[in-house]
């Protein structure tokens, strides 16, 4: 008995969360710039291009704009419309290589080993903030923990986050496991909230399997982090306004300025937005998503995890068929021996490695 019910059960919901971390990454991806892309902006790009409300892919930018709309260089290929496969991105070859890491070493996997696996499948320009400090430290022959520590500014920053899903998917019901195995990949390149927040992450993952509504997969997800960490009492504020009955946008307004000056990729604020998208879209698989994304900050790295829990949650059979047909079943991806992988075969690979040691 599989802690989801039944085998295929447990299969459709891996394919879920492939599908949406994959989904929800292409929603981002045009407006991932978190300075320049404010919630506001993002909104009124939305009503220039009537496609309020959100329920598809970003719309590519009106004929005739005259108001500075300038999405990503890469939107052309991940728009409504011009979808042909997914794009490529970090956000999905991390969760890639993670499966990797695990089908290579296994789950007593050592942080040294996920060091090894960046230098080997891993292009180094395919690298940002943190993990391209942990990289440049790699290289020249340093060891984890100091990997994360010399001369990387971006130690709380979302990338340890973004590799945590792989662990909740392989462990399902199990968020304690997952997050113990997400921290022993993020101690590579983070200290502090950005590791809690790779924890957090996998463990959010894990719980949607078994929890029955997204608000106590939360609850159960903060149990593996410190309670007195900024992370923690972050997420919990955003319960506690959501629980009030605040609305959206008035709960982002007020936590958006009790973290002001934290910076747009730093893994707290997108915490707090990731979880505002998950609580306010109510376990809906596009009203996540597009709230998400809507959000504003690293939006694609938000859109991916929110819609990694909304997929597992939904189920790959109950996710719209306007953000699985785009995808074409085809990945696009940096992490060398896996471009143009099937995204099922992923989501098989995966189910292998449930239950396994």
């Amino acid at each position: 008995m599989t802690p989801v019910g039944t085998e295929h059960e447990l299969a459709d919901r891996v394919l879920g969360g492939w599908l949406g971390r994959i989904a929800g990454n292409m929603l981002g991806k045009p407006v991932e710039q978190g300075d320049l892309w404010t919630r506001d902006r993002i909104d009124r790009y939305l009503r220039r291009a009537a496609a309020l409300p959100l329920t598809d892919y970003l719309p590519e930018p009106p004929p005739g704009d005259d108001e500075g709309f300038e999405l990503r260089p890469e939107w052309r290929q991940c728009v409504r419309g011009r979808i042909h496969g997914s794009c490529r991105d970090d956000d999905v070859d991390y969760a890639i290589l993670g499966l990797d890491l695990l089908e290579t070493h296994g789950f007593d996997f050592s942080t040294e080993q996920v060091g090894d696996l960046w230098l080997l499948r891993l292009p180094y320009l395919q690298t940002f903030t943190a993990e391209r400090a942990a990289y440049r430290n790699l290289a020249n022959g340093l060891k984890p923990p100091l990997t994360a520590t010399y001369d990387n500014p971006h130690q709380e920053w979302i990338g340890a986050l973004i590799r945590a899903d792989i662990f909740g998917w392989t462990r399902p019901g199990l968020p304690h496991r997952a997050a113990s195995l997400a921290r022993r990949d993020a101690v590579l390149s983070h200290t502090g909230n950005g590791v809690y927040g790779a924890m957090w992450a996998a463990a959010l993952v894990s719980a949607a399997f078994t929890a029955p509504t997204v608000r106590q997969a939360l609850t159960e997800a903060l149990t593996v982090i410190p309670a007195s960490s900024r992370l923690a009492r972050t997420v919990r504020r955003v319960i506690s306004l959501h629980d009030t009955r605040l609305s959206w946008e008035d709960t982002l307004t007020t936590v958006s300025e009790e973290t002001a000056g934290l910076g747009w990729i730093h893994t707290v604020p997108n915490a707090a937005v990731l979880t505002a998208g998950l609580l306010y879209g109510d376990g809906d698989f596009t009203r996540t998503i597009t709230l998400t994304v809507r959000g504003g900050l690293d939006t694609d790295s938000n859109g991916a995890t929110a819609g990694s829990v909304a997929g597992v949650l939904t189920g790959a059979e109950a996710i719209p068929a306007q953000w699985q047909d785009p995808l074409e079943d085809t990945v696009r991806s940096a992490v060398f021996g896996f471009d143009g992988v099937r995204i099922s075969e992923l989501a098989d690979r995966t189910l292998r490695l449930v239950g396994s040691e």
